[in-house]
């Protein structure tokens, strides 16, 4: 729940250095109240009420972080913490974050802003915070022992720069990085332009969310931080599907989806049913003359990757990474493919002993989504989900855009299933198939039956000799 008592009341300054510092008891009293999210729920987007107006963005599955002004400079509070995050229904990870989850709550500023962030660290171990795609000065960047001493556990720092440029950022620590970022601390960052400015567009709809990836065994809770490749669960904003919210919109409406990569691996983020521009990265927006339409674009570790459409297509669109590992839940790196294999035999004779013996794999993994296997506690299912004309097979890195030229403007509740025109769905057919042209041509004799030789030929290959000087 958001516990908001007070936290917009004027509160009396807090000092802040040249440099990120811990805060006196004296100070902490004057602290804005941390404001704290545990709903998994996508929250509607915080209309500013202080300080200059901006569109704000909606965080899928997630939130925006209030502040208060403080003699024109806004003020925000963070808690690195301990968090429980429910990561698909039934499915909870004991993950790292910030005031309740994981992401950290959104960051919202307009370019020129003044802001100062107070960081209390709750967490077993020291920490930073690294302000991601930033210009500050360089005591501010957040990297323990490099530009500050390490946030110990149980203090506060404050940090304090001016928010100097329009985009796309975010936060994550750089104190143990390893451990931190890979139990899921990091947030998102944007900064509004203060002005029209001509490489940034208005738009209806602003998304935002971050990619990251954990390894967690099947009945457990805890990620495991040494994995580097091997990832079972690979999630937006901490969410795998069917748990990730849709991307409501309206017909018509201009769209921004702004994604981050704190993965340990690249992700082809792919739309269907729309072609979108890569519009602008944390390096700021791109020139209009170095845009081109795309219905993929590669976010590589480390990066944001910013893009805009028209959603002029009603419907519910597949929205996902297309690398098909990273569309399913709780993987096992280890089976053997069985696509072929007739396992009747064998079977019959395992379940004498075992009675709940099945057979995996046998003609692909499809049938997964319909045996209801029995899973251990606390396991997301490999390929779920459930549409309107049966199972989605998928997991991990999936959503649904969905478009609807009755959905009203700043609405973003989900209006359920697409239903499509009378005969705009692809049906199986029932009539005759007349025999293909290629096939009545070969029966004519003008193509070859058998074209490959009758007996095995070994080729030899032979390197010409080096001659020097050539």
């Amino acid at each position: 729940m958001f516990s908001r008592r007070s936290f917009f009341r004027s509160a009396g300054a807090a000092t802040a250095g040249v440099a990120a510092a811990t805060v006196s008891r004296v100070a902490l009293a004057a602290l804005p109240e941390p404001v704290t999210q545990t709903k998994p729920d996508t929250m509607a987007p915080l209309v500013p009420s202080s300080g200059r107006p901006y569109n704000p963005v909606v965080t899928l599955n997630g939130w925006t972080l209030p502040w208060r002004m403080n003699n024109g400079i806004k003020e925000f509070h963070l808690v690195a913490e301990p968090v429980v995050r429910e990561m698909s229904p039934g499915f909870k990870a004991h993950l790292w974050g910030y005031n309740g989850q994981s992401p950290g709550p959104t960051i919202e500023v307009v370019e020129g802003d003044r802001v100062r962030i107070f960081v209390t660290n709750k967490l077993p171990e020291h920490t930073s915070i690294h302000w991601h795609g930033q210009r500050l000065p360089n005591g501010m960047d957040g990297v323990a022992g490099l530009t500050q001493k390490a946030i110990d556990p149980g203090k506060t720092f404050v940090y304090e720069f001016v928010a100097r440029r329009p985009g796309t950022f975010m936060y994550h620590p750089h104190a143990d990085e390893m451990t931190q970022m890979a139990m899921g601390m990091m947030g998102f960052w944007v900064t509004h332009p203060k002005a029209r400015n001509p490489l940034i567009d208005e738009v209806d709809r602003d998304y935002v969310f971050l990619l990251n990836g954990y390894d967690i065994d099947p009945g457990s809770y805890t990620p495991k931080i040494m994995t580097m490749l091997d990832f079972n669960l690979w999630t937006w904003n901490s969410r795998v599907f069917p748990g990730i919210d849709p991307l409501v919109v309206r017909k018509g409406d201009k769209v921004r989806v702004r994604i981050g990569n704190l993965s340990m691996t690249n992700h082809p983020i792919h739309l269907h049913g729309h072609e979108f521009m890569v519009t602008g990265s944390d390096g700021g927006p791109a020139p209009r003359s170095a845009r081109w339409p795309e219905v993929t674009t590669d976010v590589a570790v480390g990066q944001m990757r910013q893009i805009e459409f028209l959603a002029d297509e009603e419907g519910d669109w597949a929205f996902h990474c297309h690398k098909s590992h990273h569309t399913m839940n709780a993987m096992g790196h280890g089976v053997p493919t069985m696509i072929g294999v007739d396992h009747s035999g064998v079977a019959k004779q395992i379940t004498r002993l075992i009675p709940d013996y099945m057979v995996m794999g046998e003609r692909g993994m499809a049938d997964m989504t319909e045996m209801e296997m029995p899973l251990p506690d606390n396991t997301a299912p490999m390929m779920t989900g459930t549409g309107p004309y049966g199972s989605v097979e998928m997991g991990g890195m999936f959503s649904i855009v969905k478009v609807r030229k009755d959905q009203r403007p700043g609405d973003y509740k989900d209006p359920g299933w697409y239903r499509p025109p009378p005969g705009t769905v692809a049906v199986e057919w029932t009539g005759a198939l007349d025999r293909p042209a290629r096939f009545q041509a070969a029966d004519a004799g003008s193509m070859p039956v058998m074209n490959m030789p009758a007996k095995e030929v070994e080729v030899q290959v032979r390197k010409p000799l080096h001659h020097s000087g050539h």
